[in-house]
């Protein structure tokens, strides 16, 4: 493991370079966010009554909203662990068509993600709104937490997608480009002599007759018929 000499080696390594890209911090940030808002409902999220020991959700007693929100904490987490670790290998992706395609997954990932945590967020504030905080011992800190991260998380996956939106038409367009270049190359190589390209004349015979117009083709020479010859009797 090589430990860099100085802080100026350090601030030059690879690993710092990674992490002070925007998209790796976005999503940071949207796996910070995505964690807070599992990890308070699944921790104090389900609280018992003043009047019972049954464990119901803070948010209006739905556990319908609070599974939502742990389930979709959890994946969004798990989405961008993944994708940080794709990113750190994005250099060693030779194939152009893969990276696009893996630029292209991000995209539709990150406005599906954007989209879920908007309907989460209303969904958990509504079913907030007709709580009574009352009846419950703890957990109106988790559910205001898990609420407030849920509205950063849609503001946080709609930046992520607009990088991604960013990062997709310098790679596609590569092979594309290339592939102009490659048939201009062609073009270039069965293009029609210029005017100004000597035109070499081939040669004639004594008669006048071209010796290129003479020598015809083997398909374009029609083969003659045998000829019947009438021996003499002896």
């Amino acid at each position: 493991m090589h430990i860099p000499e100085s802080l100026q080696d350090l601030a030059d390594s690879e690993a710092v370079q990674f992490l002070k890209r925007l998209k790796t911090i976005t999503r940071i940030f949207a796996g910070v966010f995505s964690l807070i808002v599992f990890s308070s409902l699944l921790t104090d999220g389900y609280q018992n009554k003043t009047e019972s020991s049954q464990l119901h959700c803070v948010l209006n007693s739905n556990n319908t909203a609070c599974s939502f929100a742990v389930g979709a904490g959890l994946l969004a987490f798990l989405s961008c662990l993944t994708f940080l670790a794709l990113d750190a290998h994005e250099s060693c992706i030779a194939n152009t068509r893969f990276k696009t395609a893996f630029q292209l997954l991000d995209f539709i990932l990150a406005i599906l993600w954007a989209g879920i945590w908007f309907v989460g967020f209303c969904f958990l504030a509504n079913q907030w709104q007709h709580s009574q905080p009352r009846h419950f011992l703890l957990g109106s800190s988790s559910a205001k937490a898990a609420i407030a991260f849920a509205f950063f998380s849609v503001l946080v996956w709609v930046f992520q997608a607009y990088l991604a939106l960013q990062d997709l038409p310098n790679d596609a367009l590569v092979p594309y480009k290339r592939s102009l270049d490659e048939g201009s190359v062609v073009l270039t190589s069965l293009s029609p002599p210029s005017a100004a390209s000597p035109v070499s004349t081939p040669p004639t015979g004594p008669h006048g007759l071209s010796y290129a117009s003479s020598a015809l083709p083997p398909y374009l020479t029609t083969p003659k018929a045998p000829r019947l010859t009438m021996m003499p009797d002896n």
